[in-house]
């Protein structure tokens, strides 16, 4: 019998924008019941997007003076806004909830990674170009914005090799299935015996 259930893992979730991994990440945390981290940001939620449920959607100010005070371990400007994460929220999820997930892209996945070593657990959700594409621009994301995204398209992709996991995602019920049956065997919250 494996002892699992006190293992505090990070789960997070990468891949290009536009391959679901917000969906998919949101949909296996609540099947699972594993806490989100959620990030800062210094944009406005587009259409869909909640203030604490998707980001904590910021001024420009406050962003800057949570940088300054060194708050955030990952920082970024992407499209010209601010995203970042506070280790805090990382470590107090941790202690409260056990296993956490996050969504991030590949820089903050890596960093995570460099930072929490085996305790982080990277899945790497992906769909070909022109679903990503689609997917963006039936959202309502905005045309720069969207290309912008898929001039970065490649170099999300290529980080999949460093990625623990990779899932296509391109049936949901089906990618949260397999990603759900996945992380159990890492929450080893059952214990039963195999032999």
């Amino acid at each position: 019998m494996s002892e699992g259930s006190d293992r505090k893992l990070i789960f997070i979730f990468t891949g290009p924008d536009g391959s679901g991994r917000k969906t998919v990440a949101d949909s296996v945390g609540t099947t699972l019941g594993i806490s989100k981290v959620i990030s800062y940001a210094t944009r406005r939620p587009r259409p869909g997007e909640a203030n604490g449920q998707d980001y904590h959607f910021i001024t420009q100010e406050l962003y800057e003076q949570l940088d300054r005070t060194g708050d955030f371990i990952e920082s970024v400007v992407i499209n010209g806004n601010r995203y970042g994460l506070r280790g805090k929220d990382i470590e107090q999820s941790l202690r409260q909830g056990g296993s956490i997930y996050l969504i991030l892209n590949p820089e903050g996945a890596h960093l995570l990674k460099e930072l929490y070593g085996d305790q982080v657990v990277r899945l790497f959700i992906y769909a070909d170009r022109r679903t990503v594409q689609e997917r963006q621009q039936e959202a309502g994301i905005d045309a720069d914005i969207v290309r912008s995204n898929m001039g970065q398209y490649e170099t999300a992709i290529a980080y999949q090799q460093h990625c623990e996991h990779a899932f296509e995602n391109y049936d949901l019920a089906h990618t949260v299935f397999d990603i759900s049956n996945t992380l159990e065997n890492y929450l080893q919250r059952n214990l039963v015996e195999r032999d």
